[in-house]
């Protein structure tokens, strides 16, 4: 091989390389190379259940009614362009005791965006979730889990606390509640092992459009809430995480 090919080559694999660590550390969850989040306490018995892409007729609401029936709070993050549509739904949900957060006004991926277009997606729906419910919200999930480090000088300047996940329920491609509950379950028994509590992803809703099915996900909260007690979990909102352990919380 010629000296300028294999130089060539080499580049090519730094750039792969280069462009590969990016990639984590802008998307794995356990990544926290561009900063921190709250993921999770440090008590392997509680349970965070936080829901993404609401509001959603009608499965968000048919959520609140499973998790009523067992007294259970959850964290939705919303999506502000259809907060705008669903006032009514994101207002049941504040009287309901649920922790609201911000999923952006549009839900794009942060990673790749400028500062200026990164500011716009998460304060402008922060602002329209307050005006709604008239309180502060205080948590933030990027959408997908994207980041680069604008994301969190962003977070800093709104006074928002990025969050992240643990367990993934994988329900936006799951084919039956049984194997989003089989997700949700081996995902927080493996953070059981590793002494640490479960913040599981699931979702209310679908970022592409409103009303997208997600009776599955209904089904399988209403399952694992069922046999809770006798697993010994205990279910938490966000809140707890943040003023128990604010620095274990975070990875």
């Amino acid at each position: 091989m010629m000296a300028g090919a294999g130089s060539w080559l080499t580049g090519i694999g730094a750039a792969a390389l280069a462009v590969g660590g990016y990639h984590y550390a802008g998307l794995w969850p356990a990544s926290r190379i561009f900063g921190r989040s709250l993921v999770a306490g440090n008590d392997p018995a509680e349970i965070a259940l936080t829901y993404d892409d609401g509001p959603n007729d009608p499965y968000t609401g048919q959520l609140m009614d499973v998790l009523a029936r067992q007294q259970v709070r959850a964290t939705f993050f919303l999506i502000g362009r259809y907060v705008r549509l669903k006032p009514h739904v994101v207002r049941t949900l504040h009287r309901g005791g649920h922790v609201i957060g911000c999923h952006t006004m549009t839900h794009p991926s942060l990673m790749y965006m400028t500062r200026a277009r990164i500011r716009a997606e998460i304060a402008d729906a922060t602002a329209v979730i307050e005006d709604v419910i008239g309180a502060r919200v205080r948590f933030f999930r990027p959408p997908f889990g994207a980041r680069n480090p604008a994301v969190f000088h962003v977070a800093t300047e709104l006074r928002l606390i990025p969050v992240l996940w643990n367990v993934t329920s994988w329900d936006w491609k799951a084919k039956s509640a049984a194997e989003i509950e089989a997700n949700l379950r081996r995902g927080i028994a493996r953070n059981q092992r590793r002494k640490r509590g479960s913040n599981l992803l699931l979702h209310d809703g679908g970022h592409l459009e409103m009303g997208t099915d997600r009776r599955r996900t209904v089904t399988a909260t209403a399952n694992l809430l069922a046999g809770a007690a006798s697993s010994g979990l205990r279910f938490v909102t966000l809140e707890a995480w943040r003023s128990a352990v604010p620095d274990k919380s975070v990875l």
